[in-house]
């Protein structure tokens, strides 16, 4: 199975896809680690597209995307999950990762970026303060064994 997480930066994407990984023996790629795969951007592309290919009826493999231009990459049949925070958390969060300090210029580029998924089609909602991961894993354990 292909999962998508999917969300804005610093909205729960990677803790849940870590709970995602525990509970179903997952590999994780995030953003532009498959151009690990080949030494042209195109080449790599193509063969993560294959890759993803062959998951989405076999072994399990999570997509960790913080950026719209790679939603292109999933298959038909990706699971989708859109993970969502508010404003306040995403900017907390990253002023954490940027060692107390949120510069305006990054502040204003989480604020233009806010929402930028949401209207999108997904098979799951999952709150990135407040969810509740281990009732999404047994959901997407569930689904796995249809």
């Amino acid at each position: 199975m292909v999962i998508g997480v999917i969300g804005e930066n610093c909205s729960g994407k990677s803790t849940l896809a870590e709970a995602i990984r525990e509970a179903l023996g997952a590999e994780i790629v995030t953003g532009k680690d498959y151009l690990r795969m080949a030494k042209s951007e195109s080449a790599a592309a193509a063969l993560f597209r294959e890759k993803l290919e062959k998951a989405v009826s076999g072994e399990h493999v999570v997509y960790v995307i913080a950026d719209r231009e790679h939603l292109g990459l999933l298959p038909e049949g990706a699971v989708k999950i859109l993970v969502s925070a508010d404003l306040d958390t995403i900017k907390e969060r990253f002023r954490a990762r940027m060692h107390g300090d949120l510069p305006a210029p990054v502040a204003r580029m989480l604020e233009r970026k806010h929402g930028a998924f949401d209207d999108g089609s997904y098979d799951y909602r999952y709150d990135g303060v407040n969810g509740d991961a281990a009732a999404l894993c047994r959901a997407l354990e569930e689904r796995a064994a249809r």
